[in-house]
C-alpha cells in the first residue's frame, strides 16, 4: 500500500459566486495511483461538490523519512491530532 494526496478543484456557488476555482488534498492509501484515483472519487465530499483531480502526488518520503504505513489496530487507533489557529500562533 502507498499514500497518495490527490488535489481536487471544484466551483462552489457560496464562494465569489463559483468564479474562483477552490481547492482541497486528500490523503489516501492505495495500491496504486489508479486505485488511488477511486478511492478520492468516493468521498461524500468530492461527490457533493462535483470536484475534479487537479493532480495526484505518490508520497514515500518526507522530510528524508520514508512513509511506511502499517494497518492499525482496531482498538487502538490514534486517529488525526488537531492544531486550531490560536494553538498553532502559542507554539514558540
Amino acid at each position: 500500500m502507498k499514500l497518495y494526496l490527490v488535489h481536487a478543484g471544484f466551483y462552489d456557488d457560496n464562494i465569489s459566486s463559483g468564479f474562483y476555482e477552490s481547492h482541497t488534498n486528500y490523503f489516501v492509501v492505495a495500491d496504486n495511483v489508479k486505485s488511488a484515483k477511486s478511492k478520492a472519487r468516493s468521498i461524500k465530499e468530492y461527490r457533493d461538490k462535483k470536484m475534479h483531480i487537479d493532480g495526484i502526488m505518490e508520497v514515500n518520503e518526507v522530510d528524508g523519512y520514508n512513509i511506511n504505513l502499517q494497518p492499525i489496530d482496531s482498538g487502538n487507533e490514534l486517529g488525526v491530532k488537531k492544531y486550531s489557529y490560536d494553538e498553532v500562533k502559542k507554539i514558540k
